[in-house]
């Protein structure tokens, strides 16, 4: 499945936020890419032009490409709930995003990688895809043949962030997906309202 794999500082900076995670090029230059740099001119941006970079922000922050972000979104408008919220708790259960969160990968690209090269299992099962939807109680493990390998072993030294959806046993090397969390508890910078608004249109 094709991927960007560009340069990211560019794709942060067109943003005005580290959406990839922390990036020293970034905070030098935080300002938009091109090249005028920072004198550039730039006009009031319609609303069309800022529903469209909200709905981009979060495709690149998840790594969904659009046609998958969109059968998403439907599945979110199928739901009863507030669509917008819907949709970003089902962008937080994918396999990918719940390896991340529990700090086994170091980026969302990276746990995507873990997943397909099988290094992962839940409910002692291999699952290889990334977008797999992780339901609550599921348990999420590093496959036992997986457990020494340096990235993980990294990844989950520098682990900081503790997520209350859920929980972490470090000798085992495995989670459970407690809950779905509630929109509050999602750390991401994304106006979903403006992705609803640029899908009913």
């Amino acid at each position: 499945m094709a991927r960007y794999t560009g340069p990211k500082t560019k794709i942060a900076r067109k943003f005005g936020e580290p959406i990839f995670g922390p990036d020293k090029s970034f905070e030098k230059k935080k300002y938009p890419p091109g090249q005028h740099g920072n004198n550039r001119r730039r006009g009031k941006k319609s609303e069309y032009a800022i529903q469209l970079q909200e709905k981009q922000k979060a495709k690149y922050t998840y790594g969904i490409l659009e046609k998958q972000f969109r059968n998403l979104f439907k599945k979110a408008q199928r739901r009863s709930g507030v669509t917008g919220e819907i949709l970003l708790q089902l962008c937080e259960s994918r396999l990918d995003n719940v390896v991340y969160r529990m700090g086994i990968a170091p980026s969302r690209s990276s746990a995507r990688q873990l997943v397909s090269h099988r290094h992962i299992t839940v409910n002692g099962g291999l699952v290889n895809i990334p977008s797999f939807n992780v339901n609550p109680g599921d348990v999420v493990s590093v496959r036992e043949k997986s457990k020494s390998l340096e990235v993980i072993e990294n990844s989950l030294a520098n682990k900081n962030d503790v997520y209350e959806w859920m929980t972490w046993n470090h000798d085992k090397k495995e989670g459970t997906f407690v809950s779905i969390p509630e929109r509050v508890q999602i750390p991401e910078n994304i106006n979903e309202q403006f992705i609803v608004e640029l899908y009913s249109k």
